[in-house]
Formats: structure tokens, sequence, C-alpha cells
């Protein structure tokens, strides 16, 4: 099987630290004694795919506010076969189009993606196509949201993306098969801890400066009391005996 990537890039996303981030995984899971992984602020997955990848992990439990990123990953462990039909009718379009018609194009995804809501624990492969095609057509592949939960990232006029990449979607569709989405807080992984868990912790960082800041993943912002409060439970999660990891 080809090495698996996550599906969409990720302002934070950790795919270029993952052999820093080995370096100081816990024994315990190198030596198969952890039996769940957990992570509250999934992001792309990058830890996750490799942790899938290269442990027996009996329980993985991923977590995100955004409900429209756990919408992506139910849909790619479930109906991956519907979502490549979509991602693939869109793709074509795209690079049948000149370079204005493409922006036009991308521009009448974003109105539509914006014009209506998922339902709670809605799985709606349309919506994860419109993701998907919004990651890797928009500036930087971000994703942000204003104070009105509306995407509103600008077009990058992209010459060749891969805006279907078939092969990695059923990778990882098989990867997870076993893994539990939610959309929720952190806090919600609290149930599933025990001295046998192993969570990793990668939540929007406190920016360094004004201009670096970015916390809008989605219409509420991480501030510094959600930083001490993750502090607080980063704390009480290690005195059940858990092994915890976090990037800040």
């Amino acid at each position: 099987m080809e090495k698996i990537k996550p599906f969409v890039k990720w302002a934070g996303g950790k795919t270029q630290l993952i052999g820093q981030i080995n370096q100081y995984l816990p024994t315990e899971l190198t030596d198969g004694k952890i039996n769940t992984y957990i992570e509250p602020f999934v992001g792309g997955g990058a830890l996750l795919i490799e942790v899938l990848q290269k442990y027996d992990i009996e329980t993985a439990i991923a977590f995100d506010i955004n409900s429209d990123l756990i919408n992506c990953y139910c849909v790619i462990k479930s109906n991956v076969e519907e979502l490549i039909i979509e991602l693939d009718k869109k793709e074509k379009k795209y690079k049948s189009l000149e370079e204005a018609k493409r922006k036009n194009y991308f521009y009448e995804i974003r109105n539509e993606y914006n014009s209506y809501v998922l339902q709670d624990n809605e799985t709606n492969v349309k919506r994860a196509s419109e993701f998907i095609f919004l990651n890797k057509t928009c500036f930087n592949g971000l994703y942000r949201v204003n104070s009105n939960n509306k995407f509103n990232v600008p077009f990058n006029n992209a010459k060749n993306p891969t805006i279907c990449d078939s092969v990695n979607l059923r990778n990882l569709s098989k990867l997870i098969q076993n893994v539990k989405f939610y959309c929720g807080d952190y806090k919600q992984a609290k149930k599933f801890v025990n001295q046998n868990t192993f969570i990793y912790f990668d939540p929007p960082y406190r920016p360094l400066n004004a201009t670096s800041a970015f916390t809008s993943y989605t219409k509420e912002d991480f501030n510094d009391d959600d930083q001490q409060n993750l502090g607080n439970f980063y704390k009480e999660l290690s005195l059940k005996g858990a092994k915890l990891m976090l990037s800040n």
C-alpha cells in the first residue's frame, strides 16, 4: 500500500514534523501496551494516520469542533466511492475551464457551500466534495470562516491541482474503518481515557504576535482562557495515568 497522507491541507498540520514527533511517542505505544489512541483536535489527521499505519491500536477516537471536517472523515469512511465520483466531476470541470472561468467556478462552489449547513450528525457526500474542492483550490489551502461561520478564503488560481486523489482516498478509507469520529469539544474525550490510552493534543496555537494570529477554524476563536482550560484538562488526564503529548 502506498504511503497514506492527509486528504486536506490544514493550518498547523503535522505532516512535515512526523519524524520529530515519532521521537517522543510513549514507549508504551511502541511496545504494544497502548490499546486506545485519541486525538481531541484531529485537523488534517497526520499523526492519526501515522499511528494507525504503524501500531496495532484496538480503539482510535478523533474529535474536532469543525462539523464539516468531521463530515469529510465520516464520508471517506463510509461513502468513499460516492465522494470520488463527485470530486472527479468537479476536477474535470475545473480543469476544462480557462483561468477566468475557473475563478467563477470556485466562487460558485463557495457560494453554494455557504448557502446551507449540515444538520446534526448528518453525513453529506455533496458537502464533503465541496469542502475538499475548496481546500484544493483556495489560497494556500486554508480553512477559515468569518464571524457568521461563512468560508471566506479567496481563489488561488492553482494551475493543476489534484482535487480527486482517488488512490489516497480509498487507502485512507480502509485505514479509518475502525476509527470513531465525533464533532465536539476536546473535553468529550475524557470518558474514553484510562491508563492504557495515548492522547495527542494539537490545539490552535496562541499567536506569537498580532499578525501571526490564526485560530478561525470555526466561528469561535480558541483564546487564552481556552488555552488555560486545556492545560488544566491535560493535568487532569495525566492524573488518570494516561500518556499525553501536546504541541503548542
